[in-house]
Order: C-alpha cells, then structure tokens, then sequence
C-alpha cells in the first residue's frame, strides 16, 4: 500500500499518549525520543489480517531494532486479549490497548466502517512512522497487511539516509 503524504497528519508532531500494555504496564510515546517509531493501528487480536501484520513486523523486529526504531501496535483490545494474542503466536512486539479509542481517535484511525450493511465504528487499519524529534514523517492508510513491514522498513531506511 502506498504512503499518504497529504495526510493532514503529515509533518505534524505525533500525538502523545500513554497507553497500557499486555502487562498493563503504562507506555508513553515520550518515553521513546530520540528513536524512530513505527506506530501501527490494527482492527483486532487474533483475526487473520492482523495476525499476519503482527508476525512480519515481530519477524523484522530485529531489524528495525538494528536501525534504531521501536514497533509500536496499538488496538482497542484489552491487556488480557494482547496477552493471549502474543503468546499465542509467540510475538516480543509492543502491543497497547487503547479500549477508550482516544490514541485512535487522535491519529485519526477509529473510523465508521460497514460489515454486511451495518455500519459501525472501529481501526483502520493505519501506520505511522515518527522520527527521533517526535515528527510524523510518513503515513500509511488502509494498510494491506502483506508485506507492509518490509514497506515500512525500506522507508525507514530512506528517511535515515535523508538525515544522516
């Protein structure tokens, strides 16, 4: 999936947040300055897209950790449910629960959405990488969730040459 770059997020300072994890240990974006940050929204635990999305961006963990940046996944799903969700499938990658929508809301991922005609509110499926300064530097919308990590990766690497 190709970047948004008129995404009115775009060039914009990330917003900040503070969100439990599968521990319920609290993690705030200000915590992590000075590194690069992929931050990705996903609809749900355990569904097929997301999973996949998860396992590539646990396999690249590595790295993305070797170029200085942290994979940050967030959705509206409990601790409990991100816990079950990365022992299940072995991930080591950051999961946060957002239940109150607000970090969705913010990044303008909690969209009204439609399943067999009925239109209700949930994630789109979104990611954004944040540079070492908090800056949102690149924006992906409706992500397919195939090979988006090495997607993120190869821009990531892009954007370090441009600073460096």
């Amino acid at each position: 999936m190709a970047q948004s770059p008129d995404d009115p997020l775009m060039g914009k300072k990330a917003p900040p947040f503070c969100l439990p994890d599968a521990e319920e240990s609290r993690v705030c974006l200000g915590s992590f300055q000075g590194k690069w940050i992929v931050l990705y929204f996903y609809p749900k635990d355990n569904t097929p897209g997301c999973t996949v999305e998860a396992m590539q961006f646990n396999a690249a963990l590595e790295k993305f950790a070797e170029l200085g940046a942290q994979v940050i996944g967030i959705s509206a799903d409990s601790p409990a449910s991100h816990q079950k969700f990365a022992e299940r499938h072995s991930l080591s990658i950051l999961l946060l629960s957002d239940t109150n929508h607000t970090v969705l809301d913010a990044y303008g991922s909690w969209k009204p959405k439609t399943l067999f005609g009925k239109e209700f509110l949930g994630t789109q499926r979104d990611t954004f990488l944040i540079d070492p300064e908090g800056i949102i530097v690149a924006v992906w919308r409706k992500v397919s969730p195939k090979g988006h990590a090495e997607d993120v990766k190869a821009v990531l690497l892009a954007k370090k040459k441009e600073v460096s």
